[in-house]
């Protein structure tokens, strides 16, 4: 597998992703999709939503606020239990997640255990620190005509106006839950799903995009009578490893399958399993599936007073539904096709770069080149191709840059499938060359038959 470093070259070189704000120096912990990757994020969304939602009947879409009344979560459990310990050197006063920076702790670590492991700090090299402290990921903010001197003059009013960046889709999917069955009144079990940005104010992000402040989630909350959620998660499970691997690409040999303990689950969780992939920095998360039982309906039943009970149709029984919750965020699957796809091979003596992605996730399925840019017979007859192509298929390209080795070696780093090549023979026999990215073979097509 291709080391880290390599993917975030090719991806600034090619346009995949940019550092956030980058002109100015960049801001830690966020990105920005460039074209390429732009297109390769919207198929992923894309087939995530056509495998779990458009080809079932029994899951729906919504689409929330990221702002969301703060009692949403209070309810949640968020701002008393979203939250990562945070270690200060006294040396340099330099601010750092203590599980991640010391080896063989958890995030329930305490102060003692931390200082007994020695650990020294990465950016003074000192060993002097202060007391692990709990640090709330949640990003604030104030709704309305609130002042930043308000926070001073009138806490009262600022605090009543504080609101919050959504940390997860999940929530804006419970909220909607009574809003589903009341208008759809669908029959369960039944599955309500949601992408859209999140935000964590994470307190060292790092990894390229795995670690980062804003992202994209792909959520489903699955609801489910109380006495059939085992079966009901093996089938998601299974449902999952056949998306990874049948529509992203990925080799389940890379993906183990980690049943979290008691003690590690989130306060939510009577049953987590992490789906940890092998990325090129090492085995990270890449999604996971988590039985959430009635905690959050409960809590919002609570919170609200309005009963969330679900009625069946048939039996005329009342209870509130379990909940299975498959998440997985946009960006750790990118990377992880990313990594996937990346591979360097040998083509008559150099070392080229290709990504072998799967062709409809490829940015471009189609490549269309005149052999020579400044003979305009060639380029007329290639727009021709390129025009008839572009009416079929959305994703074709056009390449007339440097010559026909080098445009051949920039869509192999794209990902590219297929680059079709207008040469004079074409202008002869009405057929063209198509180069295959994987096997570098070339095959004479008629254009009638593309």
């Amino acid at each position: 597998m291709a080391k880290l470093e390599d993917i975030v070259s090719l991806c600034k070189r090619r346009g995949f992703i940019f550092q956030g704000s980058d002109i100015y120096g960049g801001m830690a912990g966020t990105w920005d999709f460039g074209p390429l990757g732009v297109m390769l994020k919207k198929k992923i969304m894309d087939e995530w939503w056509n495998y779990f939602v458009d080809s079932r009947n029994n899951i729906y879409g919504v689409d929330a606020a990221i702002l969301m009344n703060p009692r949403t979560w209070q309810a949640s459990g968020h701002l008393e239990t979203f939250a990562d310990p945070l270690v200060e050197c006294k040396e340099c006063k330099s601010r750092f997640r203590a599980d991640k920076i010391a080896e063989g702790i958890t995030e329930s670590v305490t102060t003692e255990e931390f200082l007994a492991t020695h650990t020294k700090c990465p950016v003074c090299g000192k060993e002097n620190w202060g007391e692990i402290r709990k640090f709330n990921m949640m990003f604030s903010t104030h709704v309305g005509a609130v002042l930043p001197e308000d926070s001073e003059t009138n806490p009262e009013l600022a605090a009543k106006n504080t609101a919050y960046l959504r940390p997860e889709t999940a929530q804006g999917i419970f909220t909607n839950y009574k809003n589903v069955v009341d208008t759809i009144y669908p029959d369960i079990p039944f599955g309500i799903a949601q992408v859209g940005k999140a935000f964590r104010n994470e307190i060292s992000p790092r990894d390229f995009i795995l670690r980062d402040r804003e992202c994209s989630q792909m959520e489903i909350e699955y609801f489910v009578r109380p006495d059939a959620w085992e079966n009901e998660f093996e089938k998601v499970y299974k449902a999952f490893d056949n998306f990874l691997e049948s529509r992203m690409g990925l080799d389940l040999g890379n993906i183990n399958h980690l049943e979290v303990a008691p003690e590690d689950r989130a306060h939510y969780s009577k049953r987590t399993v992490d789906f940890m992939f092998n990325y090129p920095n090492g085995e990270e998360e890449l999604m996971g599936l988590a039985y959430r039982t009635d905690f959050d309906l409960q809590n919002i039943q609570r919170e609200s007073g309005k009963s969330m009970e679900y009625r069946d149709k048939n039996t005329g029984e009342t209870f509130v539904p379990h909940v299975i919750e498959p998440s997985i965020g946009v960006e750790r699957l990118f990377l992880a096709v990313l990594s996937t796809a990346y591979t360097e091979d040998e083509i008559d003596g150099n070392t080229r770069i290709v990504l072998r992605l799967p062709e409809h996730l490829a940015p471009y399925r189609f490549c269309v080149s005149p052999l020579l840019k400044n003979r305009p017979e060639l380029v007329e007859k290639a727009k021709e191709v390129y025009n008839k192509l572009r009416e079929k298929y959305t994703y074709v390209t056009w390449d007339d840059s440097g010559n026909i080795g080098k445009r051949y070696r920039k869509q192999d780093e794209i990902g590219t499938p297929k680059c079709i090549v207008i040469d004079f023979d074409t202008l002869e026999d009405n057929a063209v060359t198509i180069r295959d990215r994987d096997t570098t073979e070339q095959t004479r097509v008629n254009i009638e038959k593309l």
